[in-house]
């Protein structure tokens, strides 16, 4: 994924919080941050590593093809070269079993009263998927219930199910939290920034929780930070998950979306008018809205199930080798998609993400070479991100190495190729301790952090990183700087524009001889320090009092016998 150039008209406001959300470097560092040497690092390496994964032999590092063979062969060589030792056991792989399920023959969603149908087209006015693996998916006459923004938070005395019963009923959500729509970075959701609670993955989960049989999301360009022709593509063809084992969660029958002017047409039909609703939802006393109407769709289910792999490589450390620094990044691409003009049909993914895949090794390498610091350091390529953090969830949900012993972590999630940069990207600052390692980091860098410039989009909760923030594990994410010493700010956002409009998630996401990898070397040199900080430091940093996934960690160190 590539996220920088998304919103960048609203890089002033996210700078108007910054001395807020990452300190001023001011006070002393409430940790034990050592100071460390840079890193050698070879620019070689990457360009090598880069140039080859995301080569049209490897066929667009698609899971289950023979992409995945060749990279998972190559990931091993270079982990093993580079002095790594296997990270699961004798293996450099974890098997991860996945199931494909692709809807077909959908029915129209129909709403009714008794009295009004309204008929609505799959597609270009909802879309639904199963998670359940059924052959066939039928949702008939539930009752509907307008449950605001789906929140249950009870850490900030928020519970929009309180006081109804949805179990069995179709439950229609709005898309992000409450206090979207707030200029600055303050309010009970955290203002403009987006909380987990505000992601469609939380709402889908607990209405789950909540036993309700559908859940239907009311899509919204602006709070959902993307049109509706990117819901329709992504939530229409195969849907791959992780196999969930024997006591899967809790599991809707159906989740979707529907578009804006349905959600009003319906709301109507029912006496609500769906902008009153929406500002009663933004505060503390609303009430879920029992609508008097029925939903109706089916569809039917194909399955495919395969195996993808993580591939995990592990520096062990000297003094605590049973406390792991992770180094997360995908592996993984679209494989072949919509050709080209010119008939290149293979997604590359030169950017996304083989240069990140490619930053793996290099750290390695360095790392290595600096000599195994106190803590180990893990290496982990992870596969099925473009399909949904599938490699990266399910490592979460069975960790080689225990979560409550794993003090931290970076992501890597594309590095877009440019010239050296006066500061860097911060995704989610303010959410943890961590930050003081960036901050340390950076300084002795010479370097400024950029809170993410459109904070209310959540991307923090759309990379690998995430999967092991849900579980507690603090991880980092930082992107490559938007302030280009040639250029600045202006060069900086052409160049990422220029990225998102004709390559991202396109067949001309492809190495270039001709790039210029000092930004890339230098934001390279930036992870190295941070995870080496965190190696040699004595620390367990935590999430900050308040982060959604602070009371997970302290219940996960609370009940551990060793680690946090």
């Amino acid at each position: 994924m590539i996220r920088r150039a998304m919103a960048l008209g609203a890089a002033a406001l996210a700078l108007a919080g910054c001395d807020a959300m990452m300190g001023t470097g001011e006070e002393a560092p409430s940790l034990d941050i050592p100071e460390v040497e840079a890193g050698e690092l070879s620019q070689a390496t990457m360009v090598d590593i880069t140039r080859e994964l995301s080569s049209d032999e490897f066929e667009g590092r698609m899971p289950g093809t023979k992409g995945e063979e060749l990279t998972v062969a190559l990931l091993t060589e270079r982990f093993e070269a580079a002095g790594l030792q296997p990270g699961n056991g004798d293996s450099w792989v974890q098997e991860v079993p996945l199931i494909e399920i692709t809807g077909k023959n959908f029915a129209p969603l129909t709403i009714t009263n008794g009295e009004t149908d309204l008929v609505y087209d799959f597609g270009s006015e909802w879309v639904g998927v199963t998670y359940q693996e059924e052959a066939r998916t039928q949702l008939a006459n539930s009752e509907m219930v307008f449950v605001g923004y789906g929140i249950n938070a009870p850490e900030r005395g928020w519970n929009d199910y309180e006081g109804v019963d949805v179990t069995g009923k179709t439950v229609v959500i709005l898309v992000n939290d409450p206090d979207y729509e707030t200029e600055g970075l303050e309010g009970t959701f955290n203002g403009r920034a987006m909380t987990f609670y505000g992601r469609w993955t939380y709402k889908y989960e607990e209405a789950a929780r909540q036993g309700a049989a559908a859940a239907i999301i009311v899509h919204d360009t602006e709070p959902a930070s993307y049109g509706w022709n990117v819901v329709e593509s992504s939530w229409s063809g195969p849907q791959a998950y992780a196999a969930r084992g024997d006591n899967p969660p809790p599991l809707t029958k159906m989740n979707g979306w529907v578009q804006k002017d349905v959600a009003r047409e319906i709301l109507a039909a029912a006496g609500q008018d769906l902008d009153e609703l929406s500002a009663a939802a933004k505060t503390e006393d609303f009430q879920a809205v029992e609508l008097g109407m029925t939903a109706s769709t089916s569809f039917e289910n194909d399955f495919r199930t395969f195996s993808s792999q993580n591939v995990i490589g592990v520096l062990p450390g000297l003094e605590a080798p049973d406390e792991y620094i992770i180094h997360t990044a995908h592996w993984d691409h679209l494989g072949r998609c919509t050709p080209a003009p010119d008939g290149d049909d293979i997604c590359n993914g030169a950017v996304d993400n083989a240069t990140g895949t490619a930053a793996l090794v290099a750290l390695a390498e360095a790392h290595v070479k600096a000599g195994a610091p106190r803590r180990s350091l893990v290496f982990l390529a992870v596969t099925a991100e473009e399909s949904g953090l599938l490699g990266a969830y399910y490592y979460a949900a069975n960790p080689v190495f225990p979560l409550d012993q794993t003090v931290g972590g970076i992501n890597m999630d594309a590095f877009l190729v440019a010239g050296p940069s006066q500061d860097v990207t911060v995704v989610g600052p303010g959410k943890s301790q961590l930050d003081e390692f960036l901050n340390a980091a950076l300084e002795a860098d010479g370097r400024t952090p950029t809170p993410n410039p459109n904070p209310e989009a959540g991307y923090y909760y759309r990379s690998d990183h995430f999967a092991f923030a849900k579980e507690g594990v603090p991880m980092l994410y930082v992107d490559g700087g938007e302030d280009l010493v040639e250029g600045g700010r202006e060069a900086g956002a052409a160049l990422a524009e220029e990225y998102r409009a004709n390559r991202y998630h396109g067949p001309k996401d492809e190495f270039d001889e001709n790039w210029d990898w000092s930004g890339v070397m230098q934001d390279l040199q930036l992870f190295y320090r941070i995870g080496r900080m965190m190696a040699m430091s004595t620390s367990w940093p935590n999430w900050n009092d308040g982060d959604e996934f602070r009371a997970i960690r302290d219940e996960s160190c609370a009940s551990a016998d060793s680690g946090c």
